[in-house]
């Protein structure tokens, strides 16, 4: 795997490159599949702020943190670059589950309908002679022609499921306080692990970012 350093004002250490070496490892075993990995260490007065980007072949995990240790932002950003991480590769096992318990359920529902339907067929009992009042009263409603049986299969339908009301949770970490540029938002939203990130630009404009179920970041601009 290939890791990128970057300082800006401030020099890059043995004891920072361990740190940052030893994190994007673990989290490389978690992801698995790790192309790149970039690491911003930036040093402004009495702040230390150290950015980690993991990018994998579905999306980008950015880790972000402030201290006034260089060497505890980096153990922080790489914590939150970890723990979205752990959250990325449930999302995959939930979804991989998915069809199997669907598929399921299909299976249950299938068996109850076949167990409830039943055939019921009508016909004429051979057993016992046609008297000639029978005969006299098929004649006058027809030609006399007997009328095959025709089988008629019954079913009866399960009762329908209640459907449960929503439960709407209202949430203001979904909203952005300030203006911020597109590329601003991504890392907030990365930041902040929200699936729907709502911002408005520099010019004042509404805009809506959403992760897709693929993991890429989908652009809604509000007219």
């Amino acid at each position: 795997m290939q890791i990128e350093y970057t300082g800006r004002q401030i020099t890059i250490t043995r004891s920072l490159h361990a740190i940052g070496d030893e994190g994007i490892g673990r989290i490389g075993k978690i992801l698995g599949k790790v192309t790149t990995a970039h690491v911003v260490l930036t040093a402004e007065k009495y702040r230390q702020t150290a950015e980690v980007t993991i990018k994998t072949r579905l999306q980008s995990i950015v880790g972000l943190c402030e201290s006034t240790s260089m060497e505890n932002a980096l153990r922080e950003a790489i914590a939150k670059a970890e723990s979205q991480a752990i959250r990325h590769k449930d999302r995959i096992r939930a979804r991989k589950r998915k069809p199997k318990e669907e598929k399921t359920h299909e299976d249950s529902q299938l068996a109850r309908t076949r167990r409830t339907g039943r055939a019921v067929t009508v016909a004429a009992s051979p057993t016992r002679p046609e008297s000639k009042a029978e005969a006299n009263a098929r004649a006058a409603n027809g030609n006399g022609r007997a009328k095959p049986a025709i089988p008629v299969t019954v079913h009866s339908f399960p009762a329908k499921t209640p459907i449960a009301e929503p439960h709407v949770v209202r949430s203001i970490d979904s909203i952005a306080m300030r203006p911020m540029s597109l590329e601003e938002a991504v890392k907030e939203a990365e930041f902040r692990d929200r699936e729907v990130f709502v911002f408005r630009d520099n010019q004042g404009g509404l805009k809506v970012l959403h992760r897709k179920r693929d993991g890429k970041m989908e652009l809604i601009e509000v007219p």
